[in-house]
């Protein structure tokens, strides 16, 4: 019972969520965005890392709940839009694979060859983008950042699997 309510709640989530994310502002999207980029990202906005991205766009879409960003680097810090002419790369998933691979438990590799996170656009740039973002050190976040991150990943994964689990229990009775 618990591990249904589990799975319907990872399952309908993103559908409850898309209306208020929606209706979120741009400017409140983009300020909490900018900043959680910035804590995240703070070694290697400080040591350059991101100058691969100047003058370069980088498409951010979460698919099931209909957002999506535009993100660049210019005067030495992040910058983001809400639309542009045309991005260079695209990264694109639903809500909680994105959750999954933040948390580091799915590999953003298996995701895209099982069709659930699509990389689009200058392949080169999106490669540079994808390594940036495994050389994320969790440890370096805020404790309770950690912890929400990992609890909703686990959730997220444990919900995710609950239909496997339940059939395996079904079939050994």
């Amino acid at each position: 019972m618990i591990t249904q309510l589990q799975k319907h709640m990872v399952q309908y989530a993103p559908a409850l969520l898309r209306i208020p994310a929606r209706l979120t502002p741009f400017a409140v999207q983009k300020k909490v965005m900018l900043d959680g980029l910035a804590m995240v990202f703070r070694e290697a906005l400080e040591d350059g890392d991101f100058a691969f991205l100047e003058g370069r766009w980088l498409k951010v879409a979460v698919r099931d709940l209909g957002l999506c960003w535009y993100i660049s680097y210019q005067d030495e810090r992040l910058v983001m839009a809400e639309s542009i002419a045309e991005e260079d790369v695209s990264f694109s998933g639903d809500c909680n694979d994105l959750v999954l691979i933040a948390a580091r438990k799915e590999d953003p590799d298996t995701l895209f060859f099982q069709r659930r996170l699509r990389i689009e656009g200058d392949t080169e740039l999106g490669l540079e983008v994808k390594n940036l973002m495994d050389s994320i050190d969790l440890a370096s976040l805020p404790a309770p950042i950690q912890f929400l991150l990992q609890q909703s990943a686990t959730f997220i994964q444990q919900g995710m699997q609950a239909p496997a689990a339940a059939k395996e229990v079904m079939n050994a009775h």
